[in-house]
């Protein structure tokens, strides 16, 4: 896994090859994360399918109970088929405007 450090979260990118064991490692991984507001970048897997997507919620759902942004970057999926849990947006610009938005509804108690 890549960490890239932005302002305000962390972008955590994909260095295997397989999506279900980069899910399974991300959730052995997430103590080294759990304070930050995340996002997954799976943008290389074009090919993803919605059960390969969904590995991802357990994890999410813990992450976001810590009152801290999960978002997954994947332009693969369509958007408005994917539970409401999971947010997940096609760019890695658009994952850093929903974690903002996210962090002054924070700000705002919402």
């Amino acid at each position: 896994m890549k960490v890239i450090q932005k302002e305000g979260y962390k972008i955590l990118e994909d260095e295997k090859q397989d999506v279900s064991d980069y899910a399974t490692y991300l959730k052995s991984q997430h103590h080294l994360f759990r304070n930050d507001n995340v996002v997954i970048d799976i943008l290389k897997y074009g090919e993803l399918k919605m059960e390969e997507l969904l590995l991802f919620l357990e994890l999410s759902n813990e992450h976001r109970k810590g009152n801290r942004s999960f978002v997954i970057a994947n332009d693969a999926i369509n958007i408005d088929t994917v539970p409401e849990e999971l947010v997940v947006v096609p760019t890695l610009m658009e994952a850093a405007d929903v974690i903002q938005m996210e962090e002054i509804e924070r700000d705002l108690g919402f």
